[in-house]
């Protein structure tokens, strides 16, 4: 595949997702300014938070989480699935409930299940269902404008959070961070964009060695989630198999699974997602770990962005497997916005 083929690049992506990905940065401040116009839910000392949410609208949830928990202390949890726990009553719980389109039936489940419960509940969506049972039941309701795909909207989903939690102070004003987030990212998604040749560009060299593998990522503490959005980056854009695995606990179960069967290792290609702003120990652990999976055969990556603060760090490793999962759509000859298997499943479910 000629990765530096403009014309087929452009042939290929016919919803413009490749202008959907360059455009993040500006989506990030975007969604900063609207939250600022947005109510804020009900002050009081909240015990807990859940965010419920699916897929492109829980990444964001997942990536907030993975940098504010060091300084936010309210415990606060990414809710996967129809219900919600048994401890999750009362008003000193706040269940988030986010929804692109606002009727996913996951998180209208939990909504109803958040009413059940007499928990303080707000929404964010851009319409439907969840936004009309919001009003309905005189919830906090936050409606934003976004008309592509859910994945491709992390900006919302992570933006309109962090401004949430400043706001509430719940955490320091992140309006500087993000500022300087906003600015670094453009700078380095002119590195790896698609008029930067394959030999120059990060991004279309490592979807070259992803190519005709099964990708797996590895991620730690705040670059979990990360590795995460790689994984369903490459699922939904590329169409292609792709896991994600996190240090430390990969050290106790995944590292054993090298040897059978003894043909694997040349089917996967393994990527580890590194920082200077581990603990010490998973530190050492990412370097052994990448050392073991290079000595076994697996083709091995490992990636950094030194000297960058975390945010900046979680947003350019975002970005780059978003030019990454892209690349390989183009190089597998697909366009990187339709899923039909998704949608096939859902009108199924719904008959």
């Amino acid at each position: 595949m000629n990765f530096d083929n403009i014309e087929i690049i452009h042939k290929l992506d016919r919803s413009n997702m490749l202008g959907e990905i360059t455009n993040l940065p500006d989506q990030l401040m975007r969604a900063w300014e609207t939250a600022g116009n947005f109510p804020l839910p009900e002050e009081k000392k909240y015990s807990n938070i859940i965010i419920a949410g699916m897929g492109g609208s829980a990444i964001g949830a997942d990536v907030l989480a993975g940098y504010i928990n060091p300084f936010c202390g309210i415990p606060l949890s990414v809710l996967r699935g129809y219900l919600l726990p048994k401890w999750a009553a009362g008003g000193e719980v706040l269940v988030i409930c986010s929804s692109h389109s606002g009727n996913t039936e996951e998180t209208l489940a939990v909504f109803e299940d958040a009413i059940l419960n007499d928990c303080t509940v707000m929404s964010i969506s851009t319409g439907g269902k969840l936004f009309n049972r919001s009003l309905a039941e005189n919830k906090t309701a936050w409606k934003f404008t976004h008309e592509g795909q859910p994945r491709a909207a992390v900006g919302y989903s992570f933006g309109l959070l962090l401004n949430l939690f400043s706001r509430m102070d719940w955490i320091p004003d992140q309006f500087e961070n993000l500022s300087e987030v906003v600015q670094s990212t453009k700078q380095f998604i002119k590195s790896i964009g698609e008029i930067i040749p394959a030999a120059q560009n990060q991004a279309k060299r490592i979807a070259g060695q992803a190519l005709e593998r099964i990708p797996v990522i590895f991620g730690a503490e705040h670059l979990e989630p990360v590795a995460r959005r790689w994984k369903t980056q490459m699922n939904e854009l590329a169409k292609c198999s792709a896991f994600f695995e996190f240090l430390p606990e990969a050290d106790h179960n995944t590292l054993a699974g090298l040897v059978y069967p003894e043909s694997s290792q040349q089917k996967f290609y393994t990527l580890f997602l590194d920082s200077e702003h581990y603990h010490q120990r998973n530190t050492k652990r990412i370097h052994l770990t990448c050392d073991e999976f290079m000595l076994a055969g697996f083709c091995t990556d490992k990636i950094n962005f030194p000297k960058n603060t975390k945010l900046n760090e979680i947003w350019k490793l975002i970005l780059l497997g978003d030019f990454v999962s892209f690349y390989l759509s183009i190089a597998y000859g697909v366009d990187p916005t339709p899923v039909e298997a998704l949608q096939n499943l859902k009108q199924a479910m719904n008959k």
